[in-house]
Formats: structure tokens, sequence, C-alpha cells
């Protein structure tokens, strides 16, 4: 009978779908920009477009999910269809992709004085109250102190948003101005609250990071004790929340862009990503931040979590400013003591006292569970099921691997000491007492323990410690060059993102973990979702002090103000840290800016291949044309970097044209100051730029000359205008390549399994799913 069942079973697997109902799924329509005079709101349209291509007996309303067109900057809609009825749209003439609803992952008390801007210079400031960063990112708590209002007026004027509330108590005040929440797929944890408040904690940390008040006494459990607060605490912030606990869904990120630009924002924060590169139209990131830069808002974005391995670097679309993670002065140890008297110190978060008593240790093979099959190599892993629980209990556990927070939780153990080189700059926080040390380390731990029949240890709580090499990138930064324009170099810059300190949700636990019934505050963690704040909040800054000043402006500002990094503490340099670390009190006063409009970056696309029809399309405009420019070099673009990718046994010539807009002193003269290695020539005509006013333009050529090149990783050099008080300093790269980069055939699974200890990384890290 069980064959006849299974038979049956399997034959009904393969029934074509048509017998059943071919699934839909949610896609988005991606249509352009909107012309000139067209109406904001094009849901008629929309379901007309729909009723043609659906069969008879659909309803074109109950298939439509989200009518894109409120801001006036981009059209398209998201609706349920089937792969057949995608394809139709993807052959109609306006539609620019159509695009598959992917699930996009989530990619401070001392870190905005690290960066020089102290509490005093972000006090008081007449245009910070009316700067709004939007956020998009998975809630934020309104009840939070970091999003006090006390002292603060009405919303700007110019604010179109709204509170939704969710028909829970959640409440907007005039700190958090707008609040609104996504999901078309209508799939939720049970953990998930319908409405903007944030039950996981990463939209609460990173508002506050970028916009947080000022809050006395904020700590983790007494560790990292001070001032938390954001780079512009008088700010407005505007929360869009279009991550749940399973993830992000690219349909909402299109949507919350769509409302964010029609609500009023100045500045967008979006700390998630893909984890694989996408052309830039199909991407919803880069086409919001495409149409964000069009209405004159600048998006911050997070460069990934995926380093240190080459090109993994995202969200890297021109128009857009890419955030690498770096570490701060200050790192976080933890010191495990033995019995023997030695004691070796690692990397956590730990704020368990366990006194001056000390505890037996075991190694987890100690502990095997024969009855599951298991043997020493296994059960040295810590492997849960596969170790003897009533030899954990009550014990400190050394394991060979990071794996087995909850194992030797579930088996009541005291704490654990885990072995891995792969996380030398970056604490975690655990569910009881633990430490990450080094391969090394855990060995003479191990000789130990085998050296006595009674070994004992003790955990101590956590120091804080000067780190004399900061800033260093850190090693999970994504990396380029840039998968999609190897001519454009990516990330941008770099800013904190290592052990950071900012407001947390109490719905969730500081660990992530079901298990840890802890709640707090304020939270400590990593991840380039934490640098991409810190770069929003410092572009709010400068929006706050030059309100006229367009994305471009603003994030050349930042990019040739920043700190410049050492390249012997960063062996990746410039495809880590870009263009270095960002200093936001510099950046105010830049000197000169690479300015850069929508057209700019038309040509940039015209050249990248993109053709006269889709970009109509994506502008709205049926001037645009492409003829006559040809796909190549995108040298052109006005950007505040220089990237030369030859390919491999090529010769490394280049020629860069720039313009400079003055926006120092009206009489001012600028040296051109090139620093090159030997085997690089670097010249720039005219080298000297003489400006009478403010406002003044002025362009030069960057011509560069390396010879044949083979296997070459990367050639730093850099230009750097100078007129005796402001210093304009431009990364140069010359690197070699296999051209174009094609990673359509790369298997990212095979890849992601490459990555050391990545499923740990993800959940510490607070990205992808947590």
């Amino acid at each position: 009978m069980s064959f006849f069942l299974s038979l049956l079973f399997f034959s009904f697997l393969s029934l074509s779908p048509q017998c059943y109902g071919e699934e839909r799924k949610v896609r988005i329509i991606y249509m352009g920009k909107h012309k000139s005079g067209s109406s904001a709101l094009s849901l008629p349209s929309h379901l007309a477009m729909l009723k043609k291509v659906l069969p008879s007996g659909v309803s074109s309303a109950e298939t439509l999910v989200y009518s894109y067109g409120r801001s006036k900057s981009f059209k398209g809609f998201a609706a349920r269809l089937t792969d057949e009825e995608a394809a139709k749209f993807s052959e109609m003439d306006d539609v620019v992709s159509v695009l598959p609803n992917t699930k996009l992952k989530l990619h401070t008390t001392r870190s905005w004085d690290f960066l020089g801007l102290t509490q005093n210079r972000t006090v008081g400031l007449p245009a910070e109250r009316d700067v709004v960063v939007g956020l998009l990112d998975t809630g934020i708590w309104p009840e939070s102190v970091s999003f006090s209002d006390f002292g603060i007026s009405s919303a700007p004027s110019k604010w179109k948003g709204k509170c939704e509330t969710g028909g829970t108590n959640f409440t907007c005040n005039n700190k958090i101005i707008g609040a609104r929440y996504y999901n078309s797929e209508n799939e939720f944890d049970p953990s998930d609250v319908k409405s903007p408040r944030d039950t996981e904690g990463h939209g609460t940390h990173t508002s506050s990071t970028a916009a947080g008040r000022p809050v006395w006494d904020a700590s983790y459990f007494g560790l990292a004790k001070g001032v938390a607060r954001g780079a512009v605490p008088e700010a407005r912030i505007a929360m869009y929340k279009v991550c749940w606990l399973t993830g992000c869904w690219s349909a909402d990120i299109l949507a919350a862009f769509d409302d964010a630009i029609a609500d009023g924002v100045d500045i967008i924060s979006v700390s998630l990503g893909s984890d694989f590169p996408l052309q830039y139209f199909e991407d919803p990131i880069a086409i919001g931040s495409f149409h964000a830069m069009e209405k004159g808002i600048l998006t911050s974005n997070s460069a990934g979590n995926s380093g240190p391995f080459p090109i993994t670097v995202s969200n890297y679309a021109p128009w857009s400013l890419t955030v690498a993670a770096s570490s701060t002065d200050r790192k976080f140890v933890t010191k495990v003591a033995l019995g023997n008297g030695n004691t070796y110190i690692g990397l956590s978060i730990n704020n368990f006292n366990m006194g001056q008593s000390v505890f037996p240790l075991i190694y987890g093979g100690q502990a095997v569970n024969v009855s599951a099959g298991s043997n020493e190599l296994i059960s040295s892993y810590c492997i849960d099921g596969f170790m003897n629980t009533e030899k954990v209990e009550g014990r400190l556990v050394l394991c060979n691997s990071v794996l087995g927070e909850e194992t030797i939780l579930n088996a009541k153990g005291l704490g654990i000491i885990m072995s891995s080189d792969d996380f030398p700059d970056v604490a975690f926080t655990f569910m009881y007492p633990a430490l990450i040390v080094s391969t090394q380390d855990a060995k003479e731990i191990l000789d130990y323990i085998m050296s006595t029949s009674n070994p004992i240890a003790v955990i101590e709580v956590s120091d804080e410690w000067l780190d004399a090499l900061a800033p260093t990138v850190v090693s999970f930064s994504s990396r380029g060059p840039n998968p999609i324009t190897p001519d454009i170099l990516k990330p941008d810059l770099t800013a904190p993102g290592v052990d950071i300190l900012a407001a947390w949700s109490p719905a969730a636990s500081p660990t992530g973990f079901p298990e840890d019934e802890r709640r707090v505050d304020f939270n400590i963690i990593s991840g380039t979702s934490m640098s991409c704040p810190h770069v929003s909040g410092a572009a709010a800054y400068v929006k706050s002090v030059h309100p006229t000043w367009s994305p471009a402006a603003i994030k050349s500002a930042l990019m040739t103000t920043a700190m410049p990094m050492d390249p012997r503490k960063n062996e990746d340099a410039e495809f880590a840290y870009g263009s270095g670390q960002i200093n936001p009190v510099q950046a105010i006063n830049p000197g000169l800016v690479f300015d850069a409009s929508e057209k700019d970056y038309i040509t940039f696309l015209c050249k990248q291949g993109y053709n006269t029809t889709t970009l109509r399309l994506v502008t709205g405009d049926n001037s645009t044309i492409c003829t006559g420019i040809g796909v190549g070099k995108v040298w052109d673009l006005n950007y505040p970097s220089f990237s030369l990718s030859v390919p491999d046994g090529g010769y490394a010539y280049g020629s860069f044209y720039r313009t400079v807009t003055n926006v120092g002193l009206p009489n001012s003269t600028y040296q051109a100051i090139v620093f090159s290695p030997e085997n690089l020539k670097i010249s720039v005509q005219p080298s000297i730029l003489t400006f009478s006013q403010v406002g003044e333009k002025k362009s030069f050529v960057v011509k560069v000359n390396g010879g044949k090149l083979f296997q070459q990783p990367i050639i730093s050099a850099c230009i750097t205008w100078f007129d005796g008080k402001h210093s304009v300093r431009t990364p140069l790269i010359v690197y070699t390549t296999i051209l174009p980069f094609d990673m359509s055939d790369v298997d990212s699974d095979a890849l992601t399994s490459l990555r050391p200890n990545l499923p740990l990384a993800r959940k510490k890290l607070r990205i992808g799913g947590n």
C-alpha cells in the first residue's frame, strides 16, 4: 500500500501547474520616472494594465499589492503574478524591468567623540530641527528616552508624512514625526507586531545612532557607560518599517522609498542590502535611491557584512553613499583565568560576574554523547544533541568552534570558551559568561585541562581597553572592487561599526536569542548596519549647515574631508575604506565639492550600456538620448574618487575629466598635490585652480600611466587640492581584473559555504533575519 501511496504522491507533484492554478508571486513592475504634469497617483492605470494581462475572473484589485507614484518621482506597481503574466509585462514598451520580490537582509557613547563631533558642536544649530532623517529598517521603539521630544517644536511645515499606529499603542511625537510599516507578503513571525514598533532592536539602534537625543549614563549592564547620542540630536526621525524577523522584501523597500520622498525626508538611511550583485535597475535600493537623488535626497547605504572577501560590497550605485565599518579606540576584552595561574584574553562583551570563585572546566571532546553516535571530534565542536549533558552541567566548557552557545546553555553549562581566529576584531554578546580566544590559546587551555585531574577556571567581567591601532576596517566589512562598475570606487568611505552602544527595543533580547530573557534599553552590536547611520547622521549634520546643497555635494564633502587610513593596517586599502574615515566637523567646510546632477548619472548609465528607450522611461524625459556617447569607460562621471581597472596583462592608461565648485573662500587658489608610487605616473592639468567667487566652477584633467600590469591587486595614490586652509583629497587606485565582471555563473551558496562561521556572524552581527 505504501508503494501506491508514494506513486500517487509523486504523480500529484508531476502534474502541470495549470491543473491547480499556477502559483502567484509578488513581482515589481518598475516603469521609471513620472513624466512632468502626470498624475501623482496611477492606481487606475495600473489596474487597467493588470486587467489586460490577467485572465478573466481574476480581480486586478485583489492582485495589486502597491501602486507606486505618491512621490511623483517614480512609477510602477507590485502585484501577485504568475511567471507567464510577469513575462508579458516585461515585453511592454513602458516597463523598465520586472523584479521578483526578493528578501534582503539587515546588514553611541564613544563613536561621535572619536570622530571629533563633540556634543558642543551639535547643539543649537539653527537648521538642525528642520532636517528629517528617514530610515528603512525594523521599526522604532518610540518610548526610548533617545527619542524624547522635550523642548522640540512641532514638525517643520514641509513635512507631509503620517504616523501609522497599526491599531496598537504606537505613537509619534515631535522627534519621531513619521512612522509607516509594509509587509507585501503578509509574512509574520509570532514575535512581530503589525505596526512601526520595533520588536527586534535594529531600527531603534540605527535611529538613535543617527539622530538620537543625548542620554547620560547610558550603558550595557554598566559597560560602555557615557552619553549616548546621535550626530544630529535635534533632527527629526521618520521610520519606514520594511524589515521583519523574517527579512526585508524588495516591494516594501520601493514602497517605503516612494513614501519617504513624498513625505519630505532630507536624508535616507538604509542599513540593508542584497547578498549578491544586481544591475542598477534590478535593485530596489538602487532604483529608490536614484529617484531620491532626483528630488535632492541623499541615500546612505551599508556596504555589507561579507568581508574580508573581495567583490562583496553591496549598494554600489554611484548616486548613493556606501559605508564600510571601522573600529573606534575602545575595545571590549574578557579574561579567563585558569587554575594553574595562566590568564588568556579574548573578545566578548561579558557582563556576568562569576565572583572570586573558580569552577570546573571541561573540554567539549570529553563530553561525548555515545547514544547519539557522537565521538570526541564531534563533541569537541559542542554541537547540540551530540554532547553528554550530565558532564556539561555546572561546568565551563572549552569548544573548538563558535557554534556551541545554545548547546551549552541547554545543557546547563556555566559558561563557554570558544576557539576561533575568524573574529579577531569584534566582540559579541552572549547569554552567559563567554569569550572567544585564538586557536593557539585554546590549544594551551586544552593542554592545561589534560594535565590535571581537576581543571578549574573563571571567566571575568569584560574590561574596556584602548585600541591604539584604531581606526581599522573590521574583518566582516564587505570589500570592493565594485562588482558592476569597476571604474567607480566602492565603498566610498568608512565609519564606526564595531561595538557601538545605542538605544534598543525592550521587546528584544540583547543577544537576539529567544532563550535570553534579559531586556536592555541600550545594546552594543556591530556591523555595517551600525556604520551606515553614522554617515547618515553626518550627512544630516552637513545638510543642517548647508540646506541647499545637492546630494552629490554633501557626499563629496564627506568623502574629500575623510581622514586617510593606514594601508599597512588595512591590506585591502581603498577596497576596504574608500576615501577614509568620516570627519563630520571638516565636512561642513570642504572648500571644493564635486557636484553631479541627474543628467551626469544618465550619461554614466549610457556608458554602462543602458539604451535611450530605457533611460527615457527612467527619467520621464523624451529628450534623453544616448546616441554619440557610446558604451565604454565611465571615467568622466564627476565623482570624488578615481578608479582605473585594467584587464590583466593590459596597459594602465586613463584620462579623467572633473569639475569642482568653490564653496570655500571667494578669492582662493588651489594647488594640486599628487602622491603616487614610483611605478605610476599621474599628471593634473591645470595643476593650479584660481577662484574669484563662491559657486564658481573650474575643470581639470587627471592622466594616469602605469605601463603594463599583471596580477596587480591595487596601487594606491591620491590627489589633494590645497589652498592653505582646505585640503580636498581624492583617492586614486589602479588594479587589474578580468573585465567585465560576470558574477552570473558563480554559485552564491558555494561561495557562502567558504566563508567561515557565516551563520554565526549573521546572527551576531544582526544581519539577515537575525
